[in-house]
């Protein structure tokens, strides 16, 4: 039997603290070792809930599956580790002491029979794989980690491409520091919460603490959402707005409805969206793609902003997509609502362009309220949506599409990470800021932008609650 011991000592909260380690999920962030995990049971976590890890070794990797002994929140965690080669028991301990919080880490491993006699030899490599361990939780809840380049890394089109794949998540998490940060009293929104990245976005949120707000459309589909999220996290504090956000209107309804309880915004997920192939008029007059992918972003977004404002610190991210690298800003394309010559994917992207520039223009100007709005695209994700709206695309990269929880990790990230409000008016994919253009023929001017602001000033927020008018139709 080897048994190794660390003890260390950080400044954070021993119920977040606590929280953190006991989702062995997040072992992959702090572990020297471990390279996946995952949760194998249904709900929240707690004693008998199992884990499996993949571990890499100096040849090969090793399958560990382990389960939560006992727990005791929020001083005491106990799990049993099987795999091929031997058995594993860690027991971690949490005490408040002289100001801070003390861990002690203790890891015993039972060699199998054929691995007995050599349990000496192995003792000093465990030892530096235990304090390599130990010093990775102590980074993770130290929680003290810098932002990311504010500038875009200088490399090929080709690998930036790739990028937006499975394999370019793969290879940029490599990189990634821990993300221990908790959400308690914290409230959160997300729109179009309901299935695909956006679901995925608020049961992450949920699983860190976060109060919950969902917007959908179908209530049926919204309260299945709700139910499952509670059920998986335990976290009661989620709640549905009903909205159709194509509609103005009640985008306006759900603005006013939570301006009128008064309760601070501090995180806002404009993640609604789909991609139309036929072009249709929603019953306000707008072409829908815009309406719903633009306007209405715009518009709940100023309409939330003096909860946002109220909180002190609060995070906008704005979803957006890499095909809008495909088009140059026309905002006779955003205006037009014939359908001549109409395309979804020139629509959508077109749309999505224009919310990148939006993001920039409120980063400048809620600054100094402590709004940060970021912009992030999640690479290519295999949704619903995608399979329905672009069937052929769909199939030509399905082997290469990322899931949709690595596509909604830098939603999570930008939301809910302490290093992450440090910088505001970007573009990020992977956590790292990216360039707004991939080529100089789809780059804007800066009278392009003015012009599109000017125009989407038509569509803040009236201060008398007034309905959408003809003439904001018409214009």
């Amino acid at each position: 039997m080897i048994e190794l011991r660390e003890t260390f000592r950080v400044d954070r909260d021993i119920e977040e603290a606590f929280r953190y380690i006991a989702d062995f999920r997040n072992t992959v962030e702090w572990d020297a070792t471990a390279q996946t995990a995952q949760k194998l049971t249904e709900g929240p976590v707690g004693a008998g809930t199992r884990f499996a890890l993949n571990c890499a070794l100096p040849l090969g990797s090793l399958d560990i599956d382990y389960s939560i002994e006992s727990l005791a929140p929020p001083t005491r965690l106990v799990l049993n580790g099987h795999s091929r080669l031997f058995r594993i028991r860690d027991a971690i301990t949490l005490q408040e002491e002289q100001g801070q919080l003390r861990v002690d880490y203790c890891a015993t491993f039972e060699p199998a029979a054929l691995l007995r006699p050599f349990a000496p030899a192995m003792r000093a490599g465990m030892t530096r794989m235990g304090r390599a361990s130990a010093e990775g939780l102590h980074r993770a809840l130290a929680d003290d980690f810098p932002p990311p380049p504010a500038e875009p890394e200088a490399i090929s089109l080709a690998r930036r491409l790739t990028g937006f794949t499975r394999r370019g998540y793969t290879r940029a998490r490599r990189d990634w520091h821990p993300m221990s940060a908790s959400l308690a009293g914290r409230h959160a929104l997300v729109t179009g919460a309901t299935s695909g990245l956006g679901a995925v976005i608020a049961e992450q949120l949920a699983r860190r603490g976060a109060k919950l707000t969902l917007v959908a459309r179908d209530p049926r589909k919204a309260e299945r959402g709700r139910r499952r999220i509670v059920a998986e996290t335990g976290n009661k504090d989620v709640h549905v707005e009903l909205a159709d956000l194509a509609e103005l209107a009640q985008v306006d309804a759900l603005a006013a409805r939570l301006a009128d309880r008064g309760e601070p915004l501090h995180i806002l997920v404009n993640n609604a969206g789909a991609l139309f192939p036929e072009h249709a008029l929603t019953s306000e007059g707008f072409e829908r793609s815009i309406a719903l992918l633009l306007l209405s972003p715009y518009r709940l977004t100023l309409g939330l902003q003096p909860l946002l404002a109220s909180a002190g610190s609060a995070r906008v991210v704005n979803v957006v997509s890499g095909g809008m690298y495909t088009q140059r800003l026309s905002l006779a394309q955003l205006q037009d609502t014939s359908d001549d010559n109409y395309s979804g994917p020139v629509a959508y992207a077109q749309a999505k362009r224009a919310l990148s520039i939006v993001t920039g223009h409120w980063a400048g100007q809620w600054h100094d309220q402590g709004i940060v709005v970021n912009a992030m695209h999640p690479g290519w994700v295999d949704t619903p949506g995608l399979a329905t709206s672009l069937p052929g695309f769909h199939k030509l990269t399905r082997c290469a599409l990322r899931t949709p929880e690595q596509g909604a990790d830098t939603a999570v990230w930008l939301a809910a990470a302490t290093e992450a409000d440090q910088l505001s008016g970007h573009l990020f994919l992977d956590r790292q800021v990216q360039p707004l253009h991939l080529k100089r023929s789809t780059e804007e001017s800066a009278a392009d932008r003015a012009a599109l602001l000017d125009w989407l000033r038509r569509f803040d927020p009236c201060e008398d609650g007034a309905p959408i008018n003809e003439e904001l139709r018409a214009s």
